[in-house]
């Protein structure tokens, strides 16, 4: 349980330097910065969204055509 914790606490600060590091050294301004990660947050969101609806349609025709095939039969008794 130490080396699961011991390594979500290394994690969790390599990525906040790492964001430090980012936000210190980037060629563009904070505000400039923000907008882009936001927007390709936004973007990233919209197309999973759009991905998500896809495989829940092809899913449900899945679905759909396995209960057609599958009709429900009557128990056999002895």
């Amino acid at each position: 349980m130490r080396k699961l914790m011991s390594l979500v606490i290394g994690f969790g600060l390599g990525a906040a330097i790492g964001a430090a590091m980012v936000m210190l050294f980037s060629p563009t301004s904070g505000e400039q910065l923000v907008d882009n990660i936001k927007r390709g947050y936004a973007e990233t969101m919209a197309e999973a969204r759009k991905a998500s609806a896809v495989r829940r349609a092809e899913l449900e025709a899945e679905l759909a055509q396995m209960r057609s095939n599958n009709k429900p039969r009557l128990p056999i008794k002895n």
